[in-house]
């Protein structure tokens, strides 16, 4: 009898046990939840480069785009070539159509990409850079409430009410280094940006991202 007692008792602990690793799963599973296409884009709230703190709330009305990056990357190198200017490019056309454009820095210190705030500025001027607000995730609670992979890692948020996430994913259609494939790659963002303004279906609004990982902290 005191045998099967204690068999009882052992069954009922790893079942306990299993549940509680069920639970804490299903919850890890939800609050590490890719953002979805189609729904509203995660809030954020963190510091910018210039010590202003920023909220997603905070540009309600106006379309968004954030840019995932790390300068000691050469994918990222790619797109800021001084040949092409493609981020740049990209950025003075997005603002100039009242777009906030956002970069984001997810690196942790001491990995490959992070900057102080004075840094980031340094590095913005240094590339000819022109964000509406470079944005600093040193702790990585706003890459992963994106679930952002790589740098360049894109995603476009529309200007209505709910804040919909329109676009996610890559830059464009050619997942190297070389800054000499940009003329002929199909730009996914400025094709999602003409699609958004006409009021035409944005397609594809989701593609795999390509470059670095994002270095975040261990």
């Amino acid at each position: 009898m005191t045998v099967s007692v204690r068999n009882r008792m052992g069954m009922m602990a790893a079942m306990g046990a299993a549940i509680a690793l069920t639970a804490g799963a299903m919850i890890s599973s939800t609050a590490e939840a890719s953002p979805i296409v189609g729904q509203a884009a995660p809030d954020f709230s963190v510091v910018d480069a210039q010590g202003t703190v920023r909220s997603l709330d905070e540009f309600k009305g106006s379309k968004v785009i954030l840019e995932w990056t790390n300068h000691g990357c050469p994918f990222v190198q790619k797109h800021y070539d001084d040949t092409h200017s493609n981020m740049q490019s990209l950025q003075s056309e997005a603002k100039a159509d009242g777009v906030v454009w956002l970069t984001v820095l997810s690196s942790a210190p001491g990995k490959q990409g992070y900057l102080d705030g004075a840094g980031a500025m340094d590095q913005a001027e240094a590339t000819g850079a022109t964000p509406s607000h470079i944005l600093l995730d040193p702790t990585g609670t706003m890459g992963k409430a994106y679930d952002a992979k790589t740098t360049p890692h894109m995603f476009i948020i529309d200007d209505d009410e709910a804040q919909t996430l329109v676009y996610a994913g890559a830059i464009d259609d050619r997942p190297g280094t070389n800054p000499a494939e940009i003329p002929n790659a199909r730009n996914y963002v400025k094709g999602a940006r003409a699609s958004l303004e006409s009021g035409e279906v944005i397609d594809p609004a989701t593609t795999k991202p390509y470059g670095c990982s994002v270095k975040y902290a261990s």
